[in-house]
């Protein structure tokens, strides 16, 4: 490589931390360069993966260059070409070659473009199943694995995988173009661009203590894409209820833990260790998105949001208020998560009898069966006027479920003040 070298030479796990590092930072932005220029998700994505290979085979020995993200897109842009170079033959060849060539002239130095709302965009092409467009930009444009995808979106790993394989193929072959769309076909696309972004934040958010650097890294990479979007779209009230609604939920993430680590539930949370600045932009966005007079399931959960901060911070609880909001999101999203969330309402509002009735109401969905915020939420309804018996039942179900060691300790401990 013609590229100057950090002085020090790397063991093999500073150099993995290394490029670890570079493809939290960075891995989006590479994808979404090298598919641009060479019209090909998945050959953008496998030179990639060389490049990350190569990386691990030669920083220990040499030391890391001084410009990481560099080094590796000179190694991509060969092997893409390469790739090219073998698929192709004849005189079809050399014109392919020859735009190819082109588009990567312009890679490694510190001003590459950032090609990812036009990746993200892609992505969501009508030609593409609609329930795949979000699965597809997590993996592509945030290099989110097939595993973790798919236990957002409650299906098998390896369904999700022949999907998205599916998917990139069909990019492929359609000819699908890398770019922002115009005016037209901007908003058709955009409900699955604001879908894939809040799905990172939300598998981000599952680290809410932020000791995990890739998923830290998530839910920064999600706000960043998000502000994109109302830069491009400045007058789209979803794209603002999004972003409204991610920034509330960071404000909080400080008074999520407490000195000793343990969880910290939204109701017990302490309002002062708050960011204040980021709840008033929360605000600020949510007000001009209200103000164009249309409504959509990002307005109201950042709505929701709002009112769980004002009845926080004030001592007030609206809870018919909350439910209608819950009532209308689950009109609009018919999402069993929010069915949940709407039954705890309502055991708020109207007793825990009432709760649970609409909580096994949204039961009948298959999937909650493995979902550890159901059995939470079972077990809290039963507990409140006493039902020790099921509680202690749902309790121990949503304790074997958790993987967050703060959270599976913070069930315990509610499971052992039911005979305390």
């Amino acid at each position: 490589m013609n590229l100057p070298l950090d002085s020090r030479i790397l063991g093999p796990e500073v150099a993995r931390e290394t490029a670890d590092a570079v493809a939290r930072r960075s891995y989006g932005k590479l994808v979404a360069f090298l598919a641009a220029r060479g019209r090909d998700v998945a050959a953008a994505e496998d030179a990639l993966a060389d490049a990350f290979a190569a990386a691990l085979a030669d920083w220990p020995a040499k030391g890391c260059p001084a410009n990481p993200e560099a080094w590796l897109m000179t190694v991509a842009r060969r092997r893409l070409f390469d790739q090219h170079r073998r698929r192709r033959a004849g005189a079809e060849a050399a014109p392919a070659l020859a735009l190819l060539a082109e588009g990567l002239a312009k890679a490694g130095g510190p001003g590459l473009p950032d090609d990812r709302l036009g990746l993200l965009f892609a992505c969501a092409h009508p030609a593409l199943e609609p329930g795949i467009r979000a699965p597809l930009m997590l993996q592509v444009v945030l290099g989110l694995e097939a595993g973790r995808i798919a236990s957002a979106f409650l299906v098998s790993p390896a369904a999700m995988a022949k999907r998205l394989v599916r998917a990139k193929s069909k990019i492929r072959a359609a000819g699908i173009p890398f770019a922002i769309p115009g005016p037209d076909e901007l908003a058709p696309r955009l409900d699955a661009v604001l879908d894939a972004i809040y799905a990172a934040f939300a598998e981000g958010w599952t680290d809410p203590d932020g000791t995990d650097a890739a998923r830290r890294d998530l839910t920064g990479e999600a706000i960043y894409l998000a502000r994109l979007v109302t830069g491009l779209l400045p007058d789209a009230p979803e794209a603002l209820g999004l972003l409204a609604l991610m920034l509330h939920a960071e404000a909080r993430r400080p008074a999520r833990r407490d000195a000793d680590g343990a969880f910290v539930p939204l109701g017990w949370q302490e309002p002062g260790l708050w960011d204040i600045a980021m709840i008033a932009e929360a605000e600020a966005l949510l007000i001009r998105a209200s103000a164009m007079g249309t409504i959509g399931r990002f307005q109201l959960e950042g709505a929701l949001q709002s009112a769980h901060v004002h009845r926080c911070r004030t001592g007030a609880s609206d809870w018919p208020r909350v439910v209608e909001l819950y009532d209308a999101l689950l009109a609009v999203s018919g999402s069993p998560v929010v069915a949940i969330n709407r039954a705890l309402a309502i055991g708020r509002r109207d007793g825990s009898a009432a709760g649970l009735a609409a909580l096994d109401a949204a039961a009948a969905d298959a999937r909650l069966a493995d979902y550890q915020p159901y059995w939470a939420a079972r077990a809290e309804l039963h507990a409140r006027p006493g039902a020790t018996a099921p509680a202690t039942e749902a309790y121990e179900v949503a304790i074997g479920l958790e993987r967050d060691p703060a959270v599976r300790t913070f069930l315990q401990n509610c499971r052992a003040a039911l005979t305390a």
